[in-house]
């Protein structure tokens, strides 16, 4: 497989994007005052439109010398996070605090070290806390010569309006079913049945199509989920079904975070002395474990509830196939692989309840995002399922 020949390669679907962004980074080399580049960028995108990977492609670009070339040190240390004049900026909270922007507004205070730019790529500009996006707003109202800020988030309307007046915006879409395929099979090496299955569940989402692709344990899960709405046949099916889905994202989380949160404990400790000399931690060592628990307190409640989450969307789904059914169009279905229990569900139920269930879904996903109690809010979603 050869060589990714830009850093733009892997933006699919994503055509008119690549050539603003390309037209900006030609820009900033001809040295003329132009109104293709700017100093603050928001993309937006449905998830797995790849926004915050064209904000990382687009860092690459102004940092390197060959405008993106991909294959160069500065391309990859901006893809992987070492490049001292690149700070990518991902929360695994639940939202940005205040004291986290004023120590990133600190660090890129200085000018660029490497000669070009200095640019911050926030992938989750949406999760800044109100007196965080303020903070950010003075920075964008007053930016430093040569530094750009590249914010990330899945619409325009989740960006503070003073902050999004103030930056150019770009609309990523979702890439087809078959052009996410397409890149599984040429770039992966997935068997054109395998990509056309993770591609179409997937719905357009190319890393999780990948992840699909990849994880046969993942596969089995969600086939445990999509069969989730057949067992549900009254009240205490309903609560047995919310108990399955949040133990499944439970344990999944779980699964992801014990081994790396051990690690991190360890390594601070590490850091503060403990062991080198026989003795306990330095001064502050205790305090900062505990700190340290709390993030990842913290951390672990989220990727319950990113993946409560997408169990959702994936149920969404065959509410969705049952309305294609109810409505004659059976050739455009997503889960093809459960068509006949699909067929047989829209027969025996109503096209009205069908948009009732798939709007109880996006209640339920909205509740989430506002801190609801997840096994009480999955519960109160099930119950509606069963009617």
């Amino acid at each position: 497989m050869s060589p990714a020949a830009s850093v733009y390669d892997d933006l699919v679907g994503q055509e008119h994007i690549v050539e603003v962004l390309k037209r900006a980074v030609a820009a900033t080399r001809s040295g003329e005052e132009s109104q293709e580049m700017t100093h603050a960028w928001v993309f937006t995108g449905p998830p797995g439109s790849g926004r915050s990977s064209a904000a990382i492609a687009f860092a690459q670009a102004l940092v390197c010398p060959n405008d993106g070339c991909g294959s160069c040190n500065a391309c990859r240390s901006a893809l992987n996070g070492a490049h001292p004049d690149v700070e990518v900026i991902r929360t695994e909270g639940l939202s940005i605090k205040i004291d986290e922007v004023r120590e990133l507004l600190a660090r890129v205070a200085w000018a660029p070290s490497m000669g070009g730019w200095r640019v911050v790529v926030m992938e989750d500009a949406d999760r800044l806390t109100e007196s965080a996006a303020n903070a950010l707003l003075k920075a964008i109202e007053e930016p430093g010569n040569r530094t750009v800020w590249l914010l990330c988030a899945p619409t325009l309307h989740d960006v503070l309006p003073t902050i999004r007046s103030r930056c150019r915006h770009l609309q990523l879409v979702t890439p087809s079913t078959a052009a996410v395929a397409q890149v599984l099979q040429n770039r992966d090496g997935i068997s054109p049945q395998m990509a056309d299955f993770a591609a179409r569940v997937s719905q357009g989402h190319i890393g999780r199509a990948r992840y699909l692709a990849n994880n046969e344990s993942v596969r089995n899960t969600r086939t445990t989920i999509m069969k989730l709405p057949l067992t549900l046949k009254g009240i205490s099916s309903a609560f047995a079904a919310a108990q399955t889905l949040v133990d499944l994202a439970t344990n999944q989380a779980n699964e992801s975070a014990e081994e790396r949160n051990q690690t991190e404990i360890d390594d601070l400790s590490l850091a503060y002395g403990k062991g080198a000399t026989g003795r306990g931690m330095a001064t502050g060592g205790s305090k900062a474990i505990k700190e340290l628990e709390k993030e990842q307190k913290t951390r672990s409640t989220r990727m319950v509830r990113d993946g409560l989450d997408a169990a959702l969307l994936d149920i969404a789904t065959f509410y969705r196939d049952v309305m294609m059914v109810q409505a004659g169009a059976n050739d455009g279905l997503i889960n093809k692989e459960l068509e006949h229990q699909i067929t047989t569900y829209a027969a025996n139920t109503k096209a009205h309840t069908t948009i009732n269930k798939i709007n109880a879904i996006m209640d339920a996903r909205t509740n989430l995002g506002h801190n609801a109690a997840p096994l009480l809010t999955i519960e109160a979603l099930m119950c509606v399922l069963a009617r």
